[in-house]
């Protein structure tokens, strides 16, 4: 958890120059690979709840880098684009992260890289899998438990 925040503090630290936040950038940058989308939508795919995307897109919409338009196919909803500075935006939000990932792969070879992906893809699903047996703590049948003997690092 402490890698997850420091990456998070990384990234809120390099978009500062861009007077945006992870979340916010992560917005601008999602809209603009995947086009207009309800904040539903958005709320999903950036892993946000929906009042915490409708309080983004208010504040970005008051900076005028995001607007809110009429869904053409269904008229009570509203739809989240770009707006013509957000846009532009968006290219530099895409080159500051490209140098913040450059500089945390600093030091790791290709191999490296690959293997920490797999970890973590791994890590993730066992997570979802904890996720849905919370009230079931034992350990999957595949992994041995493990009697701390003396000398053990956790002694």
């Amino acid at each position: 958890m402490v890698t997850a925040r420091d990456i998070r503090q990384a990234y809120d630290q390099s978009f500062s120059s861009l007077d945006l936040n992870l979340s916010q950038a992560s917005m601008i940058g999602y809209i603009a690979e995947n086009g207009p989308m309800n904040q539903t939508e958005l709320a999903a795919a950036l892993v946000l709840g929906r009042a915490a995307i409708g309080s983004m897109v208010d504040q970005l919409e008051t900076r005028r880098l995001v607007r809110r338009v009429p869904d053409p196919d269904d008229r009570r909803v509203w739809l989240v684009e770009n707006t013509s500075a957000g846009s532009t935006l968006a290219v530099e939000i895409i080159r500051v992260d490209e140098q913040l990932r450059r500089r945390l792969r600093d030091g790791m070879s290709r191999a490296e890289r690959q293997q920490l992906a797999d970890f973590l893809v791994r890590l993730s699903a066992n997570a979802a899998t904890a996720a849905g047996g919370i009230g079931d703590l034992s350990p999957p049948n595949e992994i041995e438990t493990h009697t701390p003997q003396t000398g053990d690092i956790n002694d």
